[in-house]
């Protein structure tokens, strides 16, 4: 890894009027979980997996859909939730938050079994009530999204690599995503089970200390 460079924050979405309340009342629903093959779909299934929900009595229905269309069928209450991974503010909730009145789901307390089970890609992480006014601020699952480069990359490259992203962090981070968004030495070192190319490592030591 050269470092992580982006967060995908877990949206799990539901209409205000309705008494979905925490990810335990969704016993029985219907979730968009986002495009079949999607990372928002890998996510989705293992966070209703992990809290008991997939293949049980109590079992959901899962429906494919995208965010465009998952949205219009969470605002027609063709389905109960729909899951999106992806960065804060999205466009499109924005939208539909302003039109309908969303509530975000705290998912918090699945990250630790999340990690137990599938590995040390996932963080607490919170999405701030600026990030969709009205639906209040929530902390829920991230999942790092890493650079990664060949075991044998020249280490002047990985350096220069290294540099050019925390040097123009300002540049690189666009303005909507100031606070959620981070390149910075300590996040960037975030890179989980995998290691840093030896010159990533270097390049932070002397940048981090």
């Amino acid at each position: 890894a050269v470092g992580k460079v982006y967060e995908n924050y877990v949206h799990c979405l539901v209409r205000r009027d309705t008494g979905i309340r925490s990810h335990r009342d969704l016993a029985g629903r219907r979730i968009g979980i986002g495009e079949a093959g999607s990372g928002t779909s890998l996510i989705a299934h293992r966070i209703l997996e992990v809290s008991g929900l997939a293949g049980s009595a109590t079992a959901v229905t899962e429906v494919n859909l995208g965010l465009n269309d998952g949205l219009a069928a969470l605002r027609r209450k063709a389905v109960d939730v729909l899951f999106w991974s992806g960065g804060v503010p999205t466009a499109a909730i924005t939208e539909a938050n302003d039109v309908s009145g969303l509530r975000l789901l705290d998912l918090s307390d699945l990250v630790l079994p999340l990690r137990e089970r599938f590995g040390a890609f996932y963080d607490r992480v919170l999405i701030p009530g600026s990030g969709y006014p009205g639906a209040g601020s929530v902390w829920t699952v991230g999942v790092a999204n890493l650079l990664l480069c060949r075991g044998d990359l020249e280490g002047n490259i990985v350096r220069d690599t290294v540099r050019l992203l925390v040097d123009h962090a300002d540049e690189l981070v666009p303005r909507s995503s100031l606070g959620v968004q981070f390149l910075s030495p300590e996040t960037l070192i975030n890179t989980a089970d995998l290691p840093l190319h030896p010159a990533a490592a270097e390049a932070y030591r002397r940048l981090h200390g």
